[in-house]
């Protein structure tokens, strides 16, 4: 069943749907008056629902029935990704979404090829964002993902201290056999805290973005014996926070 996520609460147990999302449920799909959907609040409760009215600017759904789903990480994991070359940040962007974060912030390295273009901004981030609504449809999320407006590195150290938890991958640290930080941080984490992981782009973070990073309370941590590429590692780490937290614990 095709699941949207619209921008207001249902009012006496009726949604409306307009833009991108009606047009996807009229000329993509062709659905019907009695075709059902699944609509989702903004604050993550689903709904089966059936189409009422189709008119020329809207979709109306009425509520068959609420949904009890609990397709979320107990715990918020914001990826922040050094802007890569190509299209690897959509990629990183799409299946990150699949496996559960809530919140992705790219930032401008040392060693990013890529140089951000302010002009352009708008455009890139509404992309963006719509991948990871996209992914969150596809993949029954209860929320889409924050896309955060690519930022400087010292904007990304002001931000880092809302966290409760604060990690780096470091291929150094994998190099010299480290593999009990990540594992440690998650088994003292709580349901509802937070965890910031800072990826490092193409050639990795420079020694003294580290340095800054120990200095404002991150923990380098290995992601296993293998030097992982900047679109896979945050995928390592999102994959065994849902096995350390969704599947060890059943």
């Amino acid at each position: 069943m095709q699941r949207y996520f619209v921008k207001q609460r249902a009012i006496d147990n009726r949604f409306m749907i307009d833009g991108d999302d009606r047009h996807h449920i009229i000329k993509v799909m062709r659905m019907e008056i009695g075709d059902k959907i699944i609509c989702v609040e903004p604050e993550g409760q689903a709904a089966v629902c059936e189409i009422a009215k189709i008119t020329d600017e809207q979709v109306v759904a009425d509520v068959v029935q609420w949904k009890d789903e609990k397709s979320e990480l107990p715990i918020l994991i914001s990826i922040a990704s050094g802007l890569p070359k190509g299209d690897k940040l959509e990629w990183i962007i799409q299946k990150g979404t699949e496996l559960g974060a809530c919140e992705f912030i790219p930032f401008a390295a040392r060693r990013s090829v890529v140089k951000w273009d302010d002009k352009k901004a708008g455009k890139k981030v509404e992309r963006w964002q719509k991948i990871a609504k996209e992914a969150a449809e596809q993949s029954h999320r209860g929320i889409v993902p924050e896309i955060i407006s690519p930022m400087d590195f010292k904007a990304l150290i002001e931000r880092s201290k809302n966290f409760h938890y604060k990690l780096v991958a470091f291929e150094e640290e994998s190099r010299s056999g480290e593999t009990s930080i990540f594992s440690a941080t998650l088994q003292k984490m709580k349901p509802g805290e937070s965890l910031l992981i800072v990826f490092g782009p193409e050639g990795g973070l420079a020694d003294e973005e580290v340095h800054v990073l120990q200095e404002n309370d991150f923990a380098l941590c290995g992601l296993g014996p293998r030097i992982l590429r900047t679109e896979t590692a945050p995928l390592y780490a999102l994959a065994a926070i849902s096995y350390h937290f969704e599947l060890m614990r059943r």
